[in-house]
């Protein structure tokens, strides 16, 4: 067993009371077989000596008959409900990973390829769960049960399967080994395919605009043949593997047949026990064969498996460790201090900030300014909880930030981005995502705040109108004014403000200019901004260069050039 096998055992109860359950009912089928062969070899055996077909052994060869067909549906109903309850723990725990991971993290990450593995990929553990894993166990317990009803029946035969039975394993291993490698390139290539075919499915407008969409066509039709030639090599393998297990147990059989068959003819065997012999010499192989065949079935789902885990094994993904040991501050009367902190992030050399040290008054204005890529949202993103610093401390209150409850911490602070998300939902369900349980008069509210409500109205069905992929059918200042009804419906006392007029022409700066100002009124705010038009409402001014803060300057534009 593979050390990801034996972990999916370890870490997902369910597949071993799966297990647990398919080796009981294997070990009841083997004693079926045993039955079912020496009862149909009575009744030939019977009729061939002229003595008639009684009814009591035919009554009982067709309740064992019976008994094997019930065996086999409850076998595949409790596989079936395995695998369910199998990918369903791995899904949870993978989005709770993703759930728990930064943003900064999970943009970094090749969306299409996650969620090829959350969808089609640990739906390839249903081979596996359903085929190979009962199979494995009814190859522990048949054979055995069949050898040693041999022993007893006819020891010279039992002698031949014992010394046949290993070459099977021993070939299924051989082929094995290289069908794993196989497996593991198509499921690399798949999911390849799919993380590609979503990211130019989503930047086709971009595509079309630069006429390259009959390149990246062909680049997805190459992508596809490649995993097509990967799957059918896999195919031929797998193909070849069946030949040679099915090869190795027919001259098995026949290793066994003959002799029996001489036997016969000699005397020395009477027909009820050669009848015996050739109905279980089969059986007795069957469950390797079957699991050489389950094996290639299953190959898929072990490398999905293995990427499944490297996902949860992610050092960097990882939520903290650290217990809460603090309650959440009232951010409404807190300070909040940033000491000497230094983040980095993997793949780069310089830290995002270094020895980084602000603090902000309760219902301070503090505007951020500063070059691209100068540590301005990476400042937000300590605040916010979605970057650990590697040294230094972000608190609260006096409180450090990692010493509570994200969840409760991040109820107290409205976001919005410079590129806010919008869903493919309604209107008004995207502004409810600031409060889930919010009215439908607090929503308009918010909306007439944010000054998003006149052209909110002016859509097609109002706050019911549904919007398509990351809000298309929007401006860029639509966007932004519903973003900013989201943190008006939150009413939260902080406030992160991240670029909110880039990109935005000038009417529609004015317009959500004017709702930020509203929206910081009252609250402790931190404003990223490129643009001069919210820095005369700022309490003060930070210059970020370099990772690093220079010092502090009162809020004035006059001389101000924006970066």
């Amino acid at each position: 067993m593979k050390p990801v096998e034996r972990r999916l055992m370890r870490e997902i109860p369910v597949l071993r009371r799966h297990m647990t359950y398919s080796t009981a009912l294997a070990l009841l089928a083997a004693g079926l077989v045993v039955a079912q062969a020496v009862l149909l070899a009575t009744v030939l055996a019977d009729s061939f000596a002229g003595q008639g077909t009684r009814l009591v052994p035919l009554a009982a060869l067709g309740a064992v008959m019976a008994l094997r067909a019930l065996l086999t549906w409850a076998r595949g109903v409790l596989a079936q409900r395995a695998a369910v309850d199998a990918k369903r723990t791995l899904r949870d725990r993978i989005t709770g990973r993703l759930r728990d991971t930064g943003p900064l993290r999970l943009a970094a990450r090749r969306h299409g390829e996650t969620a090829t593995l959350l969808t089609r990929g640990l739906d390839a553990l249903d081979p596996y769960v359903v085929g190979y894993l009962p199979t494995m166990a009814a190859t522990a317990v048949v054979p055995l049960t069949v050898v040693g009803w041999l022993l007893w029946t006819d020891w010279a035969s039992a002698l031949i399967v014992v010394v046949t039975l290993p070459l099977i394993p021993v070939f299924g291993a051989l082929v094995g080994m290289h069908t794993a490698q196989r497996t593991a390139r198509q499921w690399q290539l798949l999911s390849r395919l799919g993380g590609h075919f979503l990211d130019v499915v989503a930047g086709l407008p971009t595509l079309r605009a630069f006429g390259r969409e009959r390149h990246q066509a062909r680049v997805v039709g190459e992508m596809a043949d490649a995993h097509r030639r990967a799957t059918m090599r896999t195919l031929r393998v797998a193909f070849l593997s069946s030949f040679v297990l099915e090869t190795v147990a027919t001259l098995s059989v026949a290793l066994v047949a003959v002799p029996v068959g001489l036997r016969l003819l000699g005397g020395e065997l009477d027909l009820r026990t050669a009848l015996v012999v050739l109905f279980l010499a089969p059986e007795a192989y069957l469950p390797l064969r079957a699991a050489g065949a389950a094996f290639h079935d299953s190959a898929e789902g072990i490398a999905v498996a293995e990427r499944a885990f490297a996902i949860l094994d992610d050092e960097e993904d990882a939520p903290s460790t650290r217990a809460v040991r603090a309650p959440v501050p009232d951010a409404r009367t807190v300070h909040l201090h940033l000491d000497g902190v230094t983040v980095r992030y993997p793949g780069r050399a310089a830290p995002a900030l270094r020895h980084v040290s602000l603090s902000v008054r309760p219902g301070e204005h503090v505007a951020l300014v500063g070059p691209s890529g100068a540590g301005k949202s990476t400042l937000l993103a300590l605040l916010l909880g979605f970057v650990a610093p590697a040294s230094g401390r972000v608190a609260a209150g006096g409180t450090d930030l990692a010493d509570l409850d994200p969840d409760a911490w991040r109820a107290q602070v409205a976001w919005v981005p410079q590129r806010p998300h919008l869903f493919a939902a309604s209107v008004a369900d995207n502004i409810r995502l600031g409060r889930p349980g919010a009215s439908d008069g607090e929503l308009r509210r918010a909306a007439r705040a944010a000054c998003a409500d006149l052209f909110i109205e002016a859509l097609p069905q109002a706050y019911d109108t549904v919007l398509g992929d990351h809000g298309s059918g929007l401006s860029a200042g639509q966007r932004q004014r519903i973003a900013l009804a989201r943190a008006f419906l939150k009413d939260a006392p902080v406030l992160l403000l991240d670029e909110p007029t880039a990109h935005l022409d000038p009417e529609s700066e004015a317009a959500v200019t004017r709702a930020t100002v509203g929206l910081m009124r009252g609250r402790t705010s931190i404003v990223v901004a490129h643009r001069t038009s919210l820095l005369p409402h700022a309490d003060r001014i930070v210059t970020v260069r370099a990772g690093g803060l220079a010092l502090p300057r009162p809020a004035s534009t006059e001389g101000l050039v924006a970066p």
